[in-house]
Protein backbone atom coordinates (compact mmCIF):
# COMPACT_ATOMS: atom_id res chain seq x y z
CA UNK A 1 0.00 0.00 0.00
CA UNK A 2 1.28 3.43 -0.71
CA UNK A 3 2.76 5.56 2.06
CA UNK A 4 -0.05 8.58 2.25
CA UNK A 5 2.06 12.03 1.49
CA UNK A 6 2.41 14.11 5.00
CA UNK A 7 -0.16 16.47 5.87
CA UNK A 8 1.04 19.76 5.99
CA UNK A 9 -0.54 23.47 6.20
CA UNK A 10 0.18 26.92 6.68
CA UNK A 11 -1.14 28.38 9.91
CA UNK A 12 -1.78 25.12 11.87
CA UNK A 13 0.32 24.39 14.61
CA UNK A 14 1.75 20.35 13.97
CA UNK A 15 3.30 17.93 15.96
CA UNK A 16 6.40 16.46 14.38
CA UNK A 17 8.38 13.20 15.32
CA UNK A 18 11.78 11.42 14.32
CA UNK A 19 13.09 8.48 15.27
CA UNK A 20 16.10 6.24 15.20
CA UNK A 21 16.44 3.73 12.65
CA UNK A 22 16.41 0.26 15.01
CA UNK A 23 15.79 2.77 17.85
CA UNK A 24 19.03 3.44 18.28
CA UNK A 25 20.27 6.57 19.68
CA UNK A 26 20.22 9.89 18.04
CA UNK A 27 22.20 11.69 20.83
CA UNK A 28 24.98 10.79 22.56
CA UNK A 29 26.26 12.94 24.62
CA UNK A 30 25.09 16.73 25.56
CA UNK A 31 27.53 18.01 22.06
CA UNK A 32 24.92 16.33 20.52
CA UNK A 33 22.13 17.56 21.87
CA UNK A 34 23.51 21.29 21.55
CA UNK A 35 23.89 20.44 17.84
CA UNK A 36 20.39 19.21 17.55
CA UNK A 37 18.34 22.20 18.86
CA UNK A 38 20.89 24.51 17.41
CA UNK A 39 19.75 22.71 13.76
CA UNK A 40 16.36 22.51 14.69
CA UNK A 41 16.37 26.47 15.52
CA UNK A 42 18.31 27.47 12.96
CA UNK A 43 16.47 25.80 9.97
CA UNK A 44 12.84 26.98 12.11
CA UNK A 45 14.29 30.50 11.52
CA UNK A 46 15.01 29.85 8.12
CA UNK A 47 11.91 28.28 6.75
CA UNK A 48 9.58 30.34 8.23
CA UNK A 49 8.48 28.14 11.41
CA UNK A 50 7.33 28.62 15.00
CA UNK A 51 9.25 26.68 17.42
CA UNK A 52 6.07 26.37 20.24
CA UNK A 53 7.82 23.29 22.15
CA UNK A 54 10.26 20.36 21.98
CA UNK A 55 11.51 17.70 23.55
CA UNK A 56 14.51 15.82 23.03
CA UNK A 57 14.71 11.59 24.01
CA UNK A 58 17.75 9.30 23.83
CA UNK A 59 16.22 7.82 20.58
CA UNK A 60 13.66 10.57 19.27
CA UNK A 61 12.20 13.71 19.20
CA UNK A 62 9.40 15.55 19.23
CA UNK A 63 8.46 19.46 18.05
CA UNK A 64 5.34 21.22 18.20
CA UNK A 65 5.43 23.61 14.74
CA UNK A 66 3.62 26.13 13.21
CA UNK A 67 4.90 27.06 9.46
CA UNK A 68 4.19 30.27 7.64
CA UNK A 69 4.69 28.42 4.08
CA UNK A 70 3.09 25.18 2.91
CA UNK A 71 6.69 23.58 2.38
CA UNK A 72 8.20 25.57 5.81
CA UNK A 73 8.15 21.81 7.68
CA UNK A 74 9.18 19.50 5.07
CA UNK A 75 12.15 22.08 4.31
CA UNK A 76 13.02 22.67 7.95
CA UNK A 77 13.35 18.72 8.34
CA UNK A 78 14.70 17.69 5.18
CA UNK A 79 17.78 20.18 6.22
CA UNK A 80 18.47 18.65 10.13
CA UNK A 81 17.99 15.39 8.87
CA UNK A 82 20.98 15.88 6.45
CA UNK A 83 22.88 18.25 8.64
CA UNK A 84 22.68 16.51 11.86
CA UNK A 85 23.50 12.83 9.98
CA UNK A 86 26.63 13.84 8.82
CA UNK A 87 27.65 15.53 11.68
CA UNK A 88 26.98 12.94 14.17
CA UNK A 89 28.92 10.09 11.62
CA UNK A 90 31.49 12.16 11.52
CA UNK A 91 31.21 12.66 15.15
CA UNK A 92 31.28 9.22 16.12
CA UNK A 93 33.28 7.48 13.63
CA UNK A 94 30.02 5.97 11.72
CA UNK A 95 28.45 5.69 8.82
CA UNK A 96 24.95 5.08 7.47
CA UNK A 97 21.30 6.15 7.81
CA UNK A 98 21.09 7.47 11.17
CA UNK A 99 16.75 8.15 11.05
CA UNK A 100 14.03 5.32 10.70
CA UNK A 101 12.32 6.39 7.48
CA UNK A 102 10.80 9.77 7.23
CA UNK A 103 9.78 11.56 10.32
CA UNK A 104 5.60 11.80 11.11
CA UNK A 105 3.87 14.40 11.38
CA UNK A 106 -0.08 15.45 12.36
CA UNK A 107 -2.12 18.60 11.90
CA UNK A 108 -3.43 19.62 15.85
CA UNK A 109 -6.41 21.61 16.25
CA UNK A 110 -5.35 24.31 18.33
CA UNK A 111 -8.16 24.99 21.20
CA UNK A 112 -8.82 21.24 22.01
CA UNK A 113 -5.21 19.92 21.34
CA UNK A 114 -2.53 22.09 21.41
CA UNK A 115 -1.61 22.71 25.45
CA UNK A 116 -2.28 19.02 25.39
CA UNK A 117 0.21 18.05 22.91
CA UNK A 118 2.95 20.67 24.92
CA UNK A 119 1.80 18.10 27.89
CA UNK A 120 2.39 15.09 26.20
CA UNK A 121 5.88 16.28 25.23
CA UNK A 122 6.79 17.71 28.53
CA UNK A 123 5.67 14.48 30.05
CA UNK A 124 7.70 12.24 27.30
CA UNK A 125 10.68 11.70 29.52
CA UNK A 126 8.68 10.70 32.37
CA UNK A 127 6.77 7.90 30.74
CA UNK A 128 9.87 6.60 29.42
CA UNK A 129 10.83 6.28 33.57
CA UNK A 130 13.48 8.74 33.05
CA UNK A 131 12.52 11.30 35.58
CA UNK A 132 9.84 11.74 38.14
CA UNK A 133 8.81 15.13 37.22
CA UNK A 134 8.57 16.73 33.42
CA UNK A 135 10.52 19.89 35.36
CA UNK A 136 13.94 18.00 35.97
CA UNK A 137 14.46 16.67 32.83
CA UNK A 138 16.70 19.65 31.42
CA UNK A 139 15.94 18.38 27.33
CA UNK A 140 12.74 19.94 26.84
CA UNK A 141 10.85 23.68 26.60
CA UNK A 142 8.89 22.55 29.80
CA UNK A 143 11.31 24.64 32.25
CA UNK A 144 10.88 27.52 30.00
CA UNK A 145 7.49 27.39 30.04
CA UNK A 146 6.98 26.76 34.02
CA UNK A 147 9.63 30.15 34.19
CA UNK A 148 12.94 28.11 35.23
CA UNK A 149 14.85 28.39 32.06
CA UNK A 150 14.76 30.80 29.57
CA UNK A 151 14.58 29.06 25.69
CA UNK A 152 15.30 31.86 22.54
CA UNK A 153 14.41 28.90 20.75
CA UNK A 154 11.05 29.21 21.70
CA UNK A 155 7.77 31.17 20.02
CA UNK A 156 4.98 30.84 22.47
CA UNK A 157 1.24 29.55 21.09
CA UNK A 158 -0.84 32.59 21.22
CA UNK A 159 -3.26 30.36 23.38
CA UNK A 160 -0.56 29.56 25.59
CA UNK A 161 -1.08 33.74 26.37
CA UNK A 162 -4.34 32.80 26.63
CA UNK A 163 -3.59 31.03 30.59
CA UNK A 164 -3.02 34.14 32.48
CA UNK A 165 -2.73 37.96 32.85
CA UNK A 166 1.16 37.68 33.95
CA UNK A 167 3.87 35.41 33.21
CA UNK A 168 4.09 34.25 36.80
CA UNK A 169 -0.03 33.60 36.08
CA UNK A 170 0.64 32.04 32.87
CA UNK A 171 3.63 29.63 33.77
CA UNK A 172 1.75 28.78 37.46
CA UNK A 173 -1.18 27.94 35.24
CA UNK A 174 1.02 25.67 33.04
CA UNK A 175 2.76 23.97 35.56
CA UNK A 176 -0.92 22.95 37.26
CA UNK A 177 -1.52 21.80 33.73
CA UNK A 178 1.55 19.68 33.13
CA UNK A 179 1.00 18.23 36.67
CA UNK A 180 -2.73 17.08 36.29
CA UNK A 181 -1.33 15.20 33.85
CA UNK A 182 -3.27 14.01 30.03
CA UNK A 183 -6.25 11.71 30.03
CA UNK A 184 -6.19 8.39 28.75
CA UNK A 185 -8.21 9.20 25.96
CA UNK A 186 -6.13 12.78 25.70
CA UNK A 187 -3.11 10.30 25.41
CA UNK A 188 -4.30 7.76 23.12
CA UNK A 189 -5.79 10.42 20.46
CA UNK A 190 -2.44 11.99 20.33
CA UNK A 191 -0.04 8.96 20.10
CA UNK A 192 -3.01 7.53 17.44
CA UNK A 193 -2.28 10.85 15.05
CA UNK A 194 1.11 11.03 15.53
CA UNK A 195 1.90 7.73 14.29
CA UNK A 196 -0.72 7.07 11.46
CA UNK A 197 -0.14 10.95 10.55
CA UNK A 198 -4.52 11.72 11.18
CA UNK A 199 -5.42 15.18 11.98
CA UNK A 200 -5.80 15.44 15.11
CA UNK A 201 -8.42 17.56 16.47
CA UNK A 202 -13.07 16.68 17.22
CA UNK A 203 -15.04 15.74 13.72
CA UNK A 204 -15.90 19.17 12.87
CA UNK A 205 -12.14 20.41 12.95
CA UNK A 206 -11.66 16.92 10.56
CA UNK A 207 -14.39 17.41 8.25
CA UNK A 208 -13.11 21.57 7.61
CA UNK A 209 -9.86 20.36 7.43
CA UNK A 210 -10.31 17.62 4.97
CA UNK A 211 -11.89 20.43 2.20
CA UNK A 212 -8.33 21.88 1.94
CA UNK A 213 -6.73 19.29 0.83
CA UNK A 214 -7.02 16.23 -1.31
CA UNK A 215 -4.77 13.87 1.40
CA UNK A 216 -7.26 12.28 3.31
CA UNK A 217 -7.21 13.25 6.96
CA UNK A 218 -8.75 11.11 9.03
CA UNK A 219 -9.00 6.99 9.21
CA UNK A 220 -11.04 5.93 6.38
CA UNK A 221 -14.57 4.25 7.31
CA UNK A 222 -14.53 0.11 7.01
CA UNK A 223 -16.08 -1.22 3.71
CA UNK A 224 -15.13 -1.09 0.26
CA UNK A 225 -14.11 2.95 -0.67
CA UNK A 226 -15.80 4.29 -3.51
CA UNK A 227 -13.59 4.97 -6.53
CA UNK A 228 -13.61 9.12 -6.21
CA UNK A 229 -14.32 10.09 -2.70
CA UNK A 230 -15.57 13.79 -2.22
CA UNK A 231 -12.88 15.70 -0.38
CA UNK A 232 -15.81 15.92 2.56
CA UNK A 233 -15.94 12.10 3.69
Amino acid sequence: MARLPRLTLPGYPHHVIQRGNNRQPIVLNDADRHMLLELIWENARKHQVALHAWVLMDNHFHLLLTPETPDGVPLMMQAIGRRYVRYFNAQHGRTGTLWEGRYKSTLVQTERYLLACMAYLDLNPVRAGMVAEPATYAWSSHRHYIGQAHDRRITPHPLYWSLGNTPFAREAAYADMVHSGLTTQQQEAITGAALHGWALGEPAFVQELQKQTDRRVSKAKPGRPTSKPSLGE
